[in-house]
């Protein structure tokens, strides 16, 4: 018998494992980017409903911020963002990851369509199971910009949830459910199979897989990404963060929300905050990709004692 076929097979990373290293991180980048996300949550609400624009520009907006809320105030909603995380992205890049792997054939990645693909459903599955954390950090990250007399003074994201649940119906905790799962389905089909294809094309190029790969595929990727993401995101932050007076809710529904937005602020405003939001998913884009990808390595050469085994993306 030949030395080749003494070898035993491949192990990979399990998949439980692929899931807990989706989650860790989502989480160590979003401690690093919340400011970026709650500026860009301000921006998107500024100048809703025809309102004159409280914020003139990203820059703006930080100052206003700081001085106003102070430096912790930048960090409102990171427990929210941690949970979105949490579940979030743990079951997105969990189901890629896995399905990535499932779909490789010899060692050679799926084709593109395979990635748009996968992408489009670990998102659409994630975002389902992390919209009430979405929803919760969409409203206190917009708190502050509130006369203190409107403000719903959520202390963290459980007692959010709990409120929501308590004041508004559990099915409240779902508000915003279509277009989050829309707006995933658009942020995963770009952002991993885009981040995949740049890493694959560089590869091919003889690029050395390492720190600085990862680096120049994920802003690559988190570009794509936020040119076609953000009306749907704007769309879905509007719709989390509305209230509902006297049993009336401000819009109708997403279309309503496009519509209205498109009509009053310009068909450009939906693009509104495209530095604050590309500035916040680049860098955690990169953070996230690359805390995978080192986590997976570290996984298969302590772990596995096989470096090749920390295939993926």
């Amino acid at each position: 018998m030949s030395e080749k076929s003494n070898k035993m097979p491949a192990v990979g990373i399990p998949k439980y494992m692929k899931f807990t290293i989706g989650g860790l991180a989502g989480m160590g980048a979003t401690v690093f980017v919340q400011p970026l996300d709650l500026v860009k949550n301000r921006m998107q609400l500024s100048g809703e409903g025809g309102q004159s624009r409280q914020y003139k520009s990203s820059g703006h907006a930080l100052i206003t911020v700081l001085r106003n809320e102070g430096i912790t105030g930048i960090y409102t909603g990171l427990s929210a963002g941690l949970l979105r995380q949490a579940t979030y992205t743990t079951t997105r890049m969990g189901i890629y990851s896995s399905l990535f792997e499932k779909f490789s054939v010899n060692g050679k990645p799926p084709s593109f369509i395979k990635k748009v693909l996968i992408g489009v459903f670990a998102g659409g599955v994630g975002a389902f199971v992390g919209t009430p954390a979405e929803l919760a950090l969409i409203r206190m990250t917009a708190d502050g910009r509130l006369p203190v007399e409107q403000r719903r003074g959520y202390k963290n994201v459980f007692d959010a949830l709990r409120r929501v649940w308590l004041e508004e119906g559990f099915r409240s905790l779902f508000r915003g459910s279509g277009p989050t799962i829309g707006r995933a389905m658009v942020v995963n089909a770009s952002q991993l199979s885009s981040y995949s294809q740049v890493k694959q094309f560089f590869l091919d190029k003889k690029f050395k897989d390492g720190l600085l790969l990862h680096f120049v595929s994920s802003m690559i990727s988190g570009f794509i990404t936020t040119l076609f993401s953000m009306p749907v995101d704007i769309v879905k932050t509007r719709i989390q963060n509305m209230k509902t007076t006297e049993g009336k809710q401000e819009y109708k529904g997403a279309t309503d929300v496009f519509l209205r937005t498109v009509k009053k602020e310009g068909f450009f405003s939906l693009w509104k905050g495209f530095l604050p939001y590309y500035f916040r998913l680049g860098p955690h884009t990169v953070l996230t990709f690359i805390f995978i990808e080192q986590m997976n390595k570290m996984y298969a050469t302590v772990v596995l004692k096989d470096p090749s085994a920390a295939r993926g993306l």
